[in-house]
């Protein structure tokens, strides 16, 4: 019975009470839990996850200095291409990951990166071994990590990049021809689909290059190729003009009043990857 008491009465009168170094250890504990949980959700939010939005269809007309058309389900909108009067472009994709642009300029290996919501040049860069003289080519943009696909003007190859522009390999492309005039990435399927010099000749391949299947558009189209995963369509320019929506069986669909000589498509996401 006195142990019981004197116990409690020893431990209160002879050990030291908290520091301010010990309490604000023992708050740092506390909070500790708390802190990892909010750095993971951070590292997810900022790991690829990207919320679907709505689908916006973006058009780059001919021409010197012009803006990219932005046609969404409420409006039209323009963005500053940063395009020069001595700028050709070869080459255009959307990332919707990043909400980034990709133009690839002649003669084929300087790619410019257009950050949309920034309105501004996102970076520049130069591809080692795919500068071909002035021929350039399409390239499209593979949104999971970033990879593009550049085409190599008449040769059956793909050389595939980092978002930054580090060559990862050369894709030998099977039964398809040797000279592609557009592709698309089907994000859904993980397949890259190429345009051939037909231009009517779709080719779906795997990230390989291993040919899938075949599948013929009903008129010519591009040069350039869009291709909406979800509702399984493809987007294509018109030599006369506007921009052709076709379904998988090569038929045409409908026809939107679009300025562009390149088009791609992709969702809005409401979280980005930077």
């Amino acid at each position: 019975m006195e142990l019981t008491i004197l116990v409690p009465l020893m431990n209160a009168t002879f050990m030291p009470g908290l520091t301010p170094c010990a309490d604000a250890e023992t708050t740092r504990k506390r909070l500790r839990p708390a802190l990892l949980a909010a750095l993971a959700l951070a590292t997810v939010a900022l790991a690829g996850c990207a919320t679907k939005g709505p689908l916006h269809i973006y058009a780059l007309p001919a021409g010197g200095e012009r803006a990219i058309v932005d046609r969404g389900e409420i409006a039209t909108l323009t963005q500053d291409s940063f395009l020069g009067p001595a700028d050709r472009v070869t080459g255009f994709a959307y990332d919707p990951f990043t909400d980034h642009f990709f133009l690839r300029l002649a003669p084929g290996n300087a790619i410019r990166v257009v950050d949309r919501p920034a309105r501004k040049i996102k970076r520049e860069f130069e591809i080692a071994g795919a500068d071909l003289g002035g021929h350039g080519g399409d390239l499209a943009v593979r949104p999971r990590d970033g990879h593009l696909f550049l085409i190599q003007p008449g040769r059956a190859e793909l050389l595939q990049t980092s978002r930054l522009g580090k060559v990862i390999r050369t894709v030998s492309i099977a039964g398809a021809g040797s000279r592609f005039d557009g592709i698309a990435y089907d994000a859904v399927e993980n397949h890259l689909l190429l345009l051939a010099e037909d231009r009517r000749r779709v080719t779906v391949h795997t990230p390989e290059g291993a040919f899938v299947r075949e599948l013929r558009l009903a008129e010519p189209v591009g040069p350039g190729l869009g291709f909406d995963a979800e509702q399984r369509e493809f987007y294509a320019p018109l030599p006369a003009g506007g921009i052709a929506v076709f379904g998988t069986d090569g038929r045409r669909l409908r026809t939107l009043d679009l300025p562009g000589a390149f088009v791609d498509v992709g969702p809005r996401s409401f979280v980005r990857v930077f």
